[in-house]
């Protein structure tokens, strides 16, 4: 599949010890700079390319997925306490389908935060995740 044609450009300036940088970091991550920077920049937090039909599939499964995790955790933590009832399983399901979409987007800004980090992208304060218990 052929990359979009890319008409459009984006300049700035920047001084000699930051281009020496920017272009040392790129090298670092064996990218061209107009790679590198065109990489950070499109995967820079809140940056959603409209027409990406694979980026858009793939959150509806990590939520969903994310939905399934938390509803199973829940429910091998609920049994252990006796049967559940009809209310207490849709309670359940709900609580699952309310936050999954909140919780993909924040799974995805984590590893996004990740790769720049990787790729030796803008420094960002990443803040340590500790394992959560999840909602019951």
């Amino acid at each position: 599949m052929k990359a979009p044609l890319r008409t459009k450009s984006i300049g700035t300036k920047v001084s000699e010890e930051e281009f020496a940088a920017l272009e040392a970091t790129a090298r670092a991550a064996d990218m061209t700079l107009s790679e590198w920077v065109r990489a950070v920049l499109l995967a820079a937090p809140g940056v959603e390319l409209p027409d990406d039909d694979a980026a858009l599939a793939g959150r509806v499964t990590l939520a969903e997925v994310l939905a399934l995790r938390t509803l199973f955790l829940n429910l091998q933590f609920r049994q252990a306490q006796g049967p559940l009832t009809e209310a207490e399983m849709r309670g359940l399901i709900e609580r699952a389908d309310a936050v999954k979409d909140d919780r993909a987007r924040e799974r995805i800004e984590a590893a996004r935060s990740q790769a720049r980090k990787q790729a030796g992208g803008p420094a960002e304060k990443l803040e340590a995740e500790e394992p959560q218990a999840e909602e019951v």
